[in-house]
């Protein structure tokens, strides 16, 4: 009779265990405060099978007491909900998500005086004094570039030459010869030393960038021009002609220190 019973228990234990053990099919909703929500993520955390919300928000999964079910949805907080007895037994789980709200991060919002006309308006936007200074220096608007400009010419001019004949008076007293102008050209070569001269400190701002002598040396830009003249006498133009530029950077980093500490005090 014992045996009997004992077996009587393990058969009612073990089916009471199966019947827990064994999963439901619920039917579930997922909304907002504002509408149903579709494509929403539904998965069971304990059996790691998952659904998604139809586009009236339903949908269905197997689930049993105790399993934790984990509701996602783009745009939404995350939420995650454990089976209870009730939502067992009425088979149904409605699943309300609340709006993730992003916070951006603070920033200030000056006033204005701006009239809403492009015309207007850019003519009131501070001007970048160093755009504005650099660009006064590097204009060639009054330049006519149809012209070669005298670098590319003087190299392959020559001075005029003068013929005389200071015999031609005394017809076969001798013969003829030729004498160069001599101040000729002194002038040439004079006209092309100033073009050099004057085509330098656009020539070394183009090659070394602005950058290098405004933010790395710190010239002030309206002193660029003397400041060239400064180090003139260190022959800095004749290093840029014979192409010995890291000679020539050095001079122009060494000379912007004292340079600097003399119009400092002026």
């Amino acid at each position: 009779m014992a045996k009997k019973l004992l077996f009587l228990f393990l058969c009612f234990t073990s089916f009471f265990n199966f019947a827990q053990d064994r999963r439901t099919i619920i039917n579930g909703k997922v909304n907002d405060s504002l509408k149903l929500v579709k494509n929403a993520n539904i998965i069971n955390l304990k059996t790691n099978q998952g659904t998604f919300s139809a586009d009236d928000g339903t949908f269905r999964l197997f689930v049993k007491q105790g399993d934790s079910v984990r509701v996602s949805s783009i745009q939404h907080i995350t939420k995650i909900i454990t089976i209870t007895e009730q939502i067992i037994s009425t088979k149904k789980m409605d699943v309300k998500l609340a709006y993730n709200t992003v916070v951006l991060d603070t920033f200030e919002l000056k006033r204005h005086n701006l009239l809403g006309s492009l015309e207007a308006d850019s003519k009131s936007v501070p001007i970048d004094k160093k755009e504005k200074a650099l660009k006064s220096i590097l204009d060639f608007s009054d330049i006519d570039m149809s012209i070669a400009a005298p670098d590319d010419l003087i190299d392959k001019m020559k001075p005029d030459l003068v013929t005389t004949d200071p015999t031609a008076r005394f017809a076969g007293a001798g013969a003829g010869f030729s004498m160069p102008f001599k101040d000729s050209e002194r002038l040439w070569a004079l006209r092309k030393k100033l073009a050099r001269q004057k085509a330098f400190p656009y020539k070394i701002l183009s090659e070394l960038g602005d950058k290098f002598f405004f933010d790395e040396l710190k010239i002030p830009i309206d002193r660029y021009f003397h400041f060239l003249e400064y180090c003139n006498p260190l022959g800095i133009e004749d290093l840029h002609k014979e192409k010995k530029i890291l000679e020539l950077i050095k001079i122009l980093q060494s000379e912007s220190k004292s340079y600097l500490l003399i119009i400092k005090k002026e």
